[in-house]
């Protein structure tokens, strides 16, 4: 990446070859852009906008117009000695560090001028470790309190607890996180590793390579989700010449201690005293048992085999531990279409040719044998025989034509692999599935320059000379070759959406009604249909228009435009040969799986770049839709109001709503392109009717449209962009106070997913930025029922259950020392022991309630999913609220009560066995602390639903190592050693001798639990909930489970809906394949006769 630079200046690229290129930069001379270079026309595509807000206020401040803004972050120098010629430097990390390409940039240190092109998406190093991890921990309030709690304690005049007694817990917390963040970002190094390590990931300037002129492919799935290979050359000069990223009281009582210090100065120092006293209220302990329950709810997602996917090796993975809980809360999932719900593999199914229907399944017959054909794909399956009769007979012209067009209207790229087998590289998994049907059909797609194609014709090879490639767009919907024959003869093959094909068909074409009845019928069973039409044309009229599409393609202005305009002038009069239905299969469990959540009453909005028909025939698969819904489309969402109940019905907005929300946008955007041709805005532009007059106008059409959607049962967004993907996602969070989730598989849906409160990324076909953007990954749709309704539904019950016995346990614990003040003449004296306060949340009451967070549930798995109603409270935020907390705060002011004052009377006027009185303060605090250990321990108990051997050893455990601890620190020797430090000197041993005090310890620890038991058998038998009935007949339940056999595979049924053409994907390679630069002529080589394999790469992006 370094070296003397070469003599002529690198050539300009437009804005346009910079955004495509991303991670390739390509020396080429300057050419005419066919995609221009002044960005979308917002005339043509006005409210097409993925740019945020700051990135249009960025541009509008750039340079002045005229000059293209190309920020290319990583380059590669050039070498060009004179005598030994040019050399490439690629990625070579030692020889960028030479000493040459080093620069100071900070006193004598020195690092490389050139940035390096590795991902880095880790936090710490070996050296930076320490101090930033305990800078970000200390960012923390909660960290940063007992910090400053630390700091009082060790100030003499104000302190009432040692120093340790927050310490040891501080440094526990700040121990485990930096555990926990360490490991996070090993394994953040792991990743980066892999990636840095993989191939194809270097920033490159190209200037040969070994394929014909320079040709090379590109990979972007990890920028944009296409996985389709992108095709760049280098410069033809290089290839010629190498071919090689609050107040006290102001009065105190208090004994004299000597110091003359005022009443005022001693009440300031207690006010100090009872904040240090009564901090244990919210512990430390709280923040880093819920860090580690969290973690551990995010292990078991890990580890959940019923969430792995065996045939890619893919596990559920989650990608953040601070989530979990809101998975049980989720109201509104928005989902993407293709990739998400469908499985994105495309099948040829069907064909209607000159009005004669192929591909309906025969009974009693298996599928077609190609063995007749030596290039036939073995993967390929087809049912009806006829048509392979048909076309070998060789009597049908039609259907000959029709696989012909097939064969030749393309931009597929082909090339052969180690074994001479062709391999296809297809821009979209619907162009790679018609030609392989093609191919599998006799009519193989054998290779290409760039001006012929080659193809084998019922093993008759011919090679046909293309005269210009019309390529498609998302607003042509389609595409166009023309051809010269060998004879002779020049024609035009066109494939396209029907909307537009029917615009375009000669009045004497026929079958024009036959197949939009066939239309119709692949419709109803959701299939991807596609026009297949044919134009002969003369010579002279062949010349006449390619000189108007050479001018058109070699303008200055608006090029897009021009071409588009030259392109109508030969798309007419076309003659109709058939169509073609291509069928994109659910995900396994889609329906399913929509029907579970739905009954969860978490609503489903469907946001998809397709159609309105397409959108909504998949709805009607996948059970989002029903025959009983009154359905609503976007076109008709201003006249509907709220006179009817909408809770059964759907709505399908088209992108008209949403191009409301970016109206602002596309005025921004204009005037940018205005500022780039040196123009000024106009003054005064007429006020587009449709358009929100000001802003109140528009929040109040936002609004209404939200309330209308909200209202619905099921919500399909059509024709909408990733932008507005994320803007509706974003309306619902700023009008609806709920829960959101966007899943997505591909690029595309980073928006949604950023967006939205979770985010789950699918990994599927188009690659992984949506998993790398998300909160939680896994690969199939259906995996998000069990993610939700069980992993979601448990977490968010166990940790409402954890917070609230935490809270219960340190009111209860914590406001002991607020009653003794009353009786201690409010000296900020703690009412128990140093050590116990210390170990009280670490060691005496920590393990059960830790327990209960990770490993408690209700009910299993699989009667979470067979109830889905269950799953209520949590939308509702029913288990934990301002009324749970107050419930606890007056649970533990009621055990505090107890757990004080009936052992302050038994301790009151009393007498031991050995005529000894007990009643001082020391004894006082080892029954007030036994009495409460027990409380809360047996408390716990009664808060469990699922019982192991684990939750039953950490209740015994605590209440022993409490005991035991508790003997050791009040025994003479640990005195000895340390006498200032454990001043209960046989405390434990004279005081829990005495039978008296046993009873007074049970008597407490009864009253306490009484209330509590009685209360929750109250509500169980009188008030159930939909948990505490499912629960009652748990067994029952599972005993059904068990007996119940397991069901049959299911097998998608088929919707009666219409649909729609679904051509979706963007520009091909027809600039590359047409520009006489793209491909080498090469030799003819022999085909392999055995039957070759095909690999396709399908492209991301929808319409």
């Amino acid at each position: 990446m370094g070296g003397k630079t070469c003599p002529s200046p690198v050539p300009h690229l437009s804005l346009d070859q910079c955004a495509a290129s991303r991670r390739v930069v390509i020396m080429s001379r300057p050419r005419a852009d066919s995609q221009g270079s002044l960005g979308p026309d917002d005339e043509v595509v006005p409210y097409s906008d993925d740019e945020t807000d700051d990135e249009l206020e960025s541009l509008e401040d750039e340079g002045p117009p005229g000059v293209p803004n190309c920020v290319l972050a990583h380059w590669l120098f050039l070498f060009f000695p004179p005598e030994s010629g040019w050399s490439v430097k690629a990625n070579d990390r030692r020889f960028c560090k030479l000493p040459e390409f080093q620069k100071k940039y900070f006193l004598c240190l020195k690092k490389s001028k050139y940035s390096g092109n590795a991902i880095k998406t880790y936090k710490y190093n070996a050296l930076t470790f320490l101090p930033l991890n305990l800078f970000e921990q200390f960012k923390r309030a909660a960290n940063l309190y007992f910090l400053a709690l630390l700091i009082l304690q060790i100030i003499p005049q104000i302190t009432t607890l040692p120093w340790y007694t927050t310490l040891v817990p501080l440094v526990l917390v700040l121990g485990i996180t930096a555990i926990k963040d360490l490991v996070d970002d090993l394994a953040r190094h792991r990743m980066d590793n892999e990636i840095n390590n993989r191939k194809c990931e270097a920033d490159i300037l190209l200037l040969s390579s070994s394929n014909p002129n320079s040709l090379c492919y590109v990979e972007t799935a990890e920028l944009d989700g296409e996985t389709n290979l992108k095709f760049k050359m280098g410069l033809k000069e290089t290839d010629e010449r190498l071919q090689e990223e609050s107040q006290l009281a102001h009065k105190a009582w208090y004994l004299y201690d000597g110091l003359n210090q005022s009443a005022s100065y001693r009440g300031f120092l207690s006010f100090w005293g009872y904040i240090i006293v009564l901090n244990t209220m919210v512990p430390i302990s709280l923040y880093v048992s819920v860090e580690v329950i969290r973690l551990g709810q995010s292990k078991f997602i890990n580890w959940d085999l019923q969430m792995y996917y065996r045939e890619k090796d893919t596990p559920a993975k989650a990608r953040t531990t601070t989530l979990n809980e809101q998975l049980g809360q989720i109201e509104y999932i928005f989902s993407d279409k293709t990739g998400t719900l469908t499985q994105n593999i495309m099948a040829f199914k069907k064909c209607t040719i000159a009005g004669q229907t192929f591909g309906e399944k025969q009974h009693n017959t298996n599928t077609v044998d190609f063995s007749w054909n030596k290039y036939a794909d073995r993967k390929f399956e087809y049912q009806d025989h006829s048509l392979v009769a048909c076309i070998r007979s060789g009597k049908n012209k039609e259907a000959l034509e029709f696989f012909k067009l097939l064969s030749l209207c393309h931009t597929v790229m082909v090339e052969q692999n180690e074994n001479d087998e062709l391999v296809y590289q297809a821009a979209s998994p619907d162009e790679g599935a018609l030609v392989t049907a093609a191919r599998n059909f006799g009519f193989v797609f054998l290779s290409r320059t760039q001006d012929t194609i080659t193809v084998s014709e019922l093993d008759q090879k011919n090679t046909y000379e293309m005269l210009a490639l019309l390529d498609f767009n998302s607003d042509r919907k389609r595409m166009s070759i023309i051809l010269r024959f060998p004879d002779g003869r020049i024609r035009l093959y066109c494939k396209g959406a029907d909307t537009v094909i029917y615009e375009r068909l000669s009045p004497n074409s026929r079958y024009k009604e036959v197949t939009q009845t066939a239309l119709d019928i692949f419709a109803n069973e959701t299939l991807r249909t596609l026009c297949l039409c044919y134009k002969d044309i003369s010579k002279e009229e062949y010349d006449s228009w390619a000189a108007k599409h050479k001018a058109a393609s070699v303008s200055t202005g608006n090029r897009e435009a021009a071409l588009d305009q030259v392109y109508e002038q030969i798309e007419n009069n076309l003659m109709m040969i058939g169509a073609t239905a291509i069928e994109d299969k659910l995900q396994d469990g889609v329906p399913e799986t929509i029907a579970k959540l739905a009954k969860a009453d978490i609503k489903i909005w469907v946001l998809t770049g397709d159609k309105k028909e397409t959108a909504e025939n998949i709805g009607f698969s996948c059970h989002l839709l029903d025959d009983d819904m009154q359905i609503h489309y976007g076109e008709d969402v201003k006249y509907v109001t709220f006179l009817f109940p909408l809770k059964t019905t759907g709505i399908c907005p088209s992108v008209s709503p949403q191009n409301e929300i970016l109206y602002e946008k596309k005025k921004k955007r204009r005037r940018l392109r205005l500022k780039r041709l040196g123009r000024r805005p106009a003054s005064s532009v007429p006020q587009d009717a449709t358009q929100p007059i000001d802003d109140w106008e528009k929040e109040m059409r936002q609004v209404d449209f939200v309330n209308m959607a909200c209202e619905c049962e099921a919500v399909i967004c059509c024709r909408v962009t990733p932008k507005q993907k994320a803007n509706v996602v974003s309306l619902v969070k700023k009008y609806k106070d709920a829960v959101t989730l966007s899943i997505g598989d591909g690029a595309n849906d980073v928006n949604m997913i950023k967006t939205a409160d979770i985010g789950v990324g699918i990994s599927g076909q188009e690659g992984m930025q949506a998993v790398m953007s998300s909160d939680y990954a896994f690969a199939q749709f259906r995996y998000l029922e069990r993610l939700l309704l069980v992993h979601g539904r448990w977490s968010y019950i166990r940790m409402c259950k954890f917070l609230r016995y935490f809270f219960f346990k340190n009111f209860a614990f914590t406001l002991v020392h607020f009653w003794y003040s009353f009786f201690s003449g409010f000296s900020a004296q703690i009412a128990y022991e140093d050590w116990f306060i210390t170990l009280y949340n670490v060691m005496y009451t920590s393990l059960p309630v830790l327990l209960v967070g990770l490993l408690d549930q209700d009910v299993n798995d699989k009667l979470s999913q067979k109830f889905p109603k269950l799953y209520l409270p949590g939308q509702q935020g029913a288990l934990f609220n301002y009324k749970n907390f107050f419930i606890s705060l007056f649970h533990g002011i009621f055990t505090s009560l107890v757990i004080f004052f009936i052992p302050y009377g038994a301790f009151l006027q009393t007498m031991g066995q050995d005529g000894e009185a007990p009643s001082d303060y020391q004894s006082l605090a080892v029954v007030m602390a036994s009495s409460l250990i027990l409380t809360v321990n047996l408390q716990i108990s009664l808060e469990t639903s699922y019982w192991t051997f684990v939750n039953c050893f950490a209740v015994l455990c605590s209440i022993a190592i409490f005991f035991g601890i508790m003997f050791d620190i009040h025994s003479a020797g640990i005195h000895v050693i340390f006498p200032s430090t454990f001043t209960f000197t046989g405390v434990a041993s004279n005081t829990l001798r005495q039978p008296y005090l046993w009873l007074t310890i049970i008597l407490t620890v009864g009253i306490s639990l009484l209330p509590v038991i009685c209360i929750e058998f109250l509500s169980k038998t009188i008030w159930p909930s939909v948990g505490d009935k499912v629960q009652r007949h748990r067994k029952k339940y599972e005993m059904e489970e068990e007996e119940k056999k397991k069901p049959a595979p299911f097998q998608r049924g088929r919707a009666s809906r219409r649909s729609a053409y679904a051509f979706s994907h963007s520009r091909g390679y027809a600039d590359l394949i047409a520009s006489g630069r793209s491909i080498r002529r090469r030799p003819n080589v022999a085909h392999p006769n055995p039957r070759d394999t095909l690999r396709e790469v399908p492209q991301a992006d929808n319409i």
